[in-house]
């Protein structure tokens, strides 16, 4: 088969399995090594391909194995600052970023299937992918594989060479951990239930609010135990007062100006920030927004030169 034929067999699931390894591994820069390394090796398995399973199940069954070698390679799981220690003072300046690579990532929303469905949304929010990381890695490929890609629990004892019986036992064990680090409902569901037009008058008012560094518009915003959250500082702050002191102290200095530009990431509501003293102004954080009914409850700002190019995003505005 030619280079230009395999292309074509694997054009249709090249986002899906993209996105199932960012589930699997928390990271879009992982997830674009892990997949490759599996192509690489599909190309390479293609001549034994006796057609069996669909090629869509030989493709997950190569990837999701391909992220079982990345997983046993990296020193630790990727986590959010809430998971890596208590609250700081607002009054404390931040600490700085940790050098080693530990935090989930975001992915934008135009990185997975142009047609991606409701549950495909919800399997990639941020609050799912940070609680799927706690995971032990094969717990975290059978969750995925029988909940999130609909596989039976055969297909996926195949792919990872044990039985049905203990594909059921591991799901039944990762759903006992991940429903204790899940919020009562989805950002899908929470979205869907609030309607267009107040999800888009949320957009607004918290962009005119940042752009005017109004910090009474931003707290009135937020529920009382909101959480903030800087990656790769694991520095972040509960409550609105403290978020509050820390916008004042912070972004919202004297002489210091915001440009926010709504864009969505882990199917939820999110911004590009970008501020500075002079033109043009540099984009410092993709901040993400996580919503309970009205209120936010957690603002998590992904502090990174990369996300901005990962998202196609301009580095200065």
């Amino acid at each position: 088969m030619t280079d230009a034929a395999f292309e074509q067999l694997i054009a249709d699931h090249r986002r899906e399995l993209f996105a199932h390894c960012y589930r699997m591994l928390g990271s879009t820069a992982d997830a674009e090594d892990a997949l490759q390394d599996a192509l690489l090796r599909a190309w390479s398995a293609l001549p034994k391909f006796e057609g069996r399973s669909s090629v869509r199940s030989w493709l997950y069954r190569i990837t999701t194995n391909a992220c079982l070698r990345a997983l046993e390679r990296r020193p630790r799981d990727r986590i959010l600052p809430i998971d890596y220690g208590p609250p700081a003072d607002p009054h404390d300046p931040p600490a700085p970023p940790l050098v080693e690579t530990v935090w989930v990532e975001p992915l934008a929303d135009d990185q997975l299937a142009v047609d991606a469905a409701y549950e495909e949304r919800e399997a990639v929010e941020l609050a799912f992918i940070a609680a799927l990381q706690h995971l032990p890695a094969r717990q975290r490929a059978v969750l995925i594989l029988r909940d999130v890609l609909g596989f039976s629990a055969r297909e996926v004892a195949e792919s990872l060479e044990t039985t049905p019986v203990s594909i059921d036992s591991a799901l039944q064990r990762a759903h006992k951990a991940v429903e204790q680090r899940m919020p009562e409902r989805t950002q899908q569901a929470t979205l869907q239930a609030l309607g267009d037009e107040t999800v888009r008058a949320t957009v607004d008012r918290y962009r005119e609010a940042w752009e005017r560094a109004d910090v009474d518009a931003i707290k009135a915003m937020l529920a009382d135990d909101a959480v903030l959250a800087m990656p790769p500082h694991a520095t972040w702050y509960r409550g609105r007062d403290a978020i509050g002191e820390f916008l004042r102290r912070r972004p919202f200095q004297a002489g210091r100006r915001e440009r926010v530009v709504p864009i969505r990431a882990n199917g939820q509501l999110a911004f590009a920030h970008y501020g500075g003293r002079e033109d043009p102004l540099p984009g410092h954080a993709i901040g993400i927004l996580t919503l309970r009914g009205a209120e936010i409850a957690e603002l998590t700002y992904f502090r990174s030169p990369e996300v901005f190019a990962r998202f196609g995003l301009p580095e200065t505005i």
